[in-house]
């Protein structure tokens, strides 16, 4: 999945601050519950207080009981790239929205390499959804398909 490939560009940073190691993969578990649990945001300077704050709105909220393992943040990670898609940026652009609003680095390949496989995903659902004669689920894909393509 996309967002094992993440990385917190200023994990050496939060280690100072936090006083022991904190991994590089932004959804790995440790930095997942250091942010939600034990992170003194008051000692971080502004630029990286406001990306942690932005990535645990809009990650690591939810409502489950094994919050943050619980996958939401994943799932969330991979709709936001596929909304920055749908606005029309392309991967590298959407790998700077994410390194500027997040702290999060991820190579632009990674991320033609997941919306590729996001457009043979929703491929092999329009042909089932063809084939089961579901009109609904064929319209939203071959939608889903254009917004990723560009088209």
């Amino acid at each position: 999945m996309i967002a094992a490939k993440a990385r917190f560009k200023f994990a050496k940073k939060l280690q100072n601050v936090a006083g022991f190691r904190v991994p590089d993969f932004a959804f790995n578990g440790v930095f997942m519950d250091i942010l939600v649990s034990s992170l003194d945001y008051d000692s971080l300077d502004r630029t990286m207080r406001s990306q942690i704050i932005a990535f645990f709105k809009d990650f690591l909220e939810c409502e489950c009981k094994g919050s943050p393992q619980c996958g939401c943040p994943e799932r969330k990670f991979a709709l936001k790239i596929l909304e920055l898609r749908s606005l029309g940026l392309n991967h590298r652009q959407i790998g700077e929205v994410l390194l500027d609003d997040y702290g999060i680095e991820i190579y632009p390949t990674d991320i033609l390499s997941f919306l590729e496989d996001s457009v043979h995903t929703l491929e092999a659902i329009r042909d089932v959804a063809r084939i089961e004669g579901n009109e609904a689920l064929l319209q939203k894909t071959i939608d889903a398909i254009r917004e990723i393509e560009g088209k």
